[in-house]
């Protein structure tokens, strides 16, 4: 019962830490900025700052699907980011520059994460079919490797938070000392990163309960 009112209270917070997110982004999407540059000036601005001129800057259809590609090297922003100059479009532009100048300057925990993206990737399509595969047998052992392969969507997560924590850390102090944003802009672009952040904290957390929870469920199962 003490699982489902945390599972139940995470649910919860993660609804309330979405609606939070799109608020800022809604509030501060229309807000201009004192120098009227576009997400892609922002971005632009970033990478030649700190000698990166051979990363691209494009643009990408849907709504926060603002990523970098470290394959091809492109920082791709959306529509509302790309040719907006509001505060939001210059905060979220600059963290994904921001990733870019931690594989520039070779920062550890993204390392990490760039290693281990295809054996997670391997393990979130497999662990669920494999834990039934192994519930439909009776083979324990196969239960227990599903459950491992779901235990490294938790270990990527938990890289994660330090590599966006970081990304968004660079974007806010660049910002700030470059003069792309006055003062009082730079606390709006603190909200609106600080309120994209919990998105990858909740996750986090709701993972480390389902895991808990397969752990105990299993367990206990084998015990019995």
């Amino acid at each position: 019962m003490s699982y489902w009112v945390l599972f139940i209270g995470i649910a919860v917070a993660s609804w309330l830490v979405q609606m939070n997110l799109q608020n800022k982004f809604k509030k501060y999407s229309k807000i201009p900025t004192g120098n009227g540059m576009t997400g892609r000036d922002v971005a632009l601005k970033m990478l030649h700052d700190n000698g990166i001129y051979d990363v691209q800057v494009t643009h990408t259809p849907g709504r926060l699907t603002d990523h970098y590609n470290p394959a091809n090297k492109t920082v791709n922003l959306s529509e509302g980011v790309y040719e907006s100059n509001s505060i939001m479009a210059a905060a979220v532009a600059a963290h994904e520059c921001g990733h870019v100048i931690q594989h520039h300057v070779g920062y550890v925990p993204i390392q990490i994460r760039s290693a281990i993206v295809p054996v997670v990737n391997i393990g979130s399509k497999l662990s669920w079919p494999v834990i039934i595969v192994g519930l439909l047998i009776g083979h324990t052992n196969l239960i227990y490797l599903g459950i491992i392969l779901f235990a490294l969507t938790l270990l990527f997560q938990i890289v994660t938070l330090p590599v966006e924590f970081n990304a968004s850390g660079r974007a806010l102090r660049i910002l700030n000392d470059s003069g792309m944003l006055y003062e009082d802009e730079v606390r709006g672009a603190r909200r609106v990163l600080s309120a994209a952040a919990m998105t990858y904290i909740t996750a986090t957390v709701s993972t480390l309960l389902q895991l808990l929870r397969l752990v105990l469920l299993f367990g206990r199962r084998d015990n019995d």
